[in-house]
């Protein structure tokens, strides 16, 4: 027997219930994934007010990468929070905040650096942004096509999907030039697609910005929303060179990508690359709202006061992240990214002998995903199919998600801590609902 129990149907009475309340009152701007609720959750599964028990692919877009309710992350929270829960850093600080900050600079490879805390990724993007700009004394930023950083002000700039992310919420921040990102299943020859999209940057310093105005380049190590799109070996390492040859700023975006999602730290070091600043958050906390901007001193030293917030890094999600960072350190949890790499490529790999519209396998470690298309030939996204199938599987108790600017991505963000045997039971949903939905 599978971890999966359906007692009623999905959705179940209470569910529904609770659905319809939700519609009289909270904004329309909550598209529900899948109208089930959530009851309580363990590892990679969880249980519906109707008893309904579902294994989870989507771990709340990331966050969950420990699963729902990690037994050392619930005692580090439950610790903080009966001996206090806030202060504002800035006005008492707290051990927990320190411990961090020493804890990511030793993950993270980067001795000497310097982190500041915030609460979401996209709060780390504005702060990072303004970092950049401050140290520079430049106001220009470069981000890419199909990048997600956010949905505030300057994030939601940055950001490339117009819906439903940025339709009628202009104006947006001036100073912000998008160049293409790399996307070898896309490209007419795959070899050159880094290449391609660098010589593209270096014509943008021609055509939109001189780059002695350039403050920073932000990027994706992996793009998550935008489909889960590796880039070409060569074309992390050759941003970094024009970077570098023009004074301008390397900022890392690991809010989905970092962590040990992809069987390291961070994903920008399967590329042998190292960012001027790192932007964690998502995982780092196990769901708790907490974000992070690590680079070194003469980036992060602004001056008292310059940035902060009242809860930027409080104690409780400082607590949670540090049980996080211990549990992956101590259990070798991203040597098991890489097992869960092989495990869902196996299976979709094998499901693509059966099935024509899956056009790619793609991803690293936890991070992977699959691209479905119309026929292999013309690559034609296919949207509808991948609703379908994604439909297919929650009804029979697999939360999962889809990517990419088409929407015809299917992502995998399983918890590092999931066994094989709940891992092949969701990738015999997804796959099987793959051969029945065509």
């Amino acid at each position: 027997m599978g971890t999966i129990k359906l007692v009623t149907a999905v959705p179940g009475p209470r569910s529904t219930e609770i659905v319809e309340r939700h519609k009289k009152v909270v904004s329309d701007a909550y598209d529900l994934n899948l109208p089930v609720v959530i009851a309580e959750g363990h590892g990679a599964s969880f249980t519906d007010v109707d008893g309904n028990v579902f294994l989870d692919f989507a771990t709340g877009v990331g966050p969950n990468l420990l699963g729902h309710s990690h037994p050392r992350v619930v005692e580090a929270v439950l610790d903080q929070a009966r001996r206090f829960s806030h202060t504002d850093y800035a006005v008492v600080p707290y051990e927990s905040f320190v411990e961090l900050g020493e804890r990511l600079v030793r993950m993270t490879g980067r001795t000497g650096d310097k982190v500041a805390l915030f609460n979401s990724g996209a709060e780390a993007v504005e702060n990072a942004v303004k970092l950049a700009r401050a140290a520079t004394g430049r106001t220009g930023i470069i981000t890419f096509e199909r990048a997600f950083h956010g949905r505030t002000l300057m994030a939601l700039t940055l950001t490339s999907k117009q819906k439903p992310y940025k339709s009628g919420f202009g104006p947006f921040a001036p100073e912000v030039y998008r160049v293409p990102f790399p996307y070898p299943y896309r490209s007419e020859d795959p070899h050159r697609a880094g290449a391609e999209a660098l010589a593209a940057l270096e014509s943008a310093f021609v055509t939109h910005v001189d780059p002695s105005q350039v403050a920073a380049v932000i990027v994706e190590p992996i793009q998550g929303e935008g489909g889960f799109v590796v880039p070409p070996r060569d074309f992390l390492p050759g941003l970094r060179s024009i970077c570098e040859r023009h004074g301008i700023v390397l900022i890392a975006d690991e809010v989905q990508s970092g962590c040990g999602r992809t069987g390291r730290f961070l994903a920008s070091e399967h590329f042998g690359v190292e960012a001027d600043m790192v932007i964690l958050a998502k995982a780092l906390a196990s769901g708790y709202p907490l974000s992070a901007v690590v680079a070194r001193p003469e980036l992060m030293d602004v001056g008292s006061g310059r940035i902060g917030g009242t809860y930027v890094g409080n104690p409780v999600a400082c607590a949670a992240a540090n049980a996080v960072l211990g549990v992956l350190e101590d259990e070798g949890l991203m040597e098991r990214a890489l097992e869960i790499e092989k495990r869902i490529g196996s299976a979709w790999e094998e499901a693509g002998g059966e099935v024509a519209e899956i056009g790619e396998v793609r991803g690293i470690g936890a991070m992977m995903a699959v691209e479905f298309v119309t026929d292999r030939e013309s690559k034609t996204p296919n949207r509808e199919l991948v609703r379908r199938i994604l439909d297919e599987a929650g009804r029979r108790g697999l939360v999962a998600l889809s990517a990419g600017i088409d929407g015809n991505v299917i992502r995998h963000l399983v918890p590092l801590i999931i066994s094989d045997d709940d891992l092949d039971e969701g990738l015999d949903i997804l796959t099987s609902a793959a051969r029945s939905q065509r």
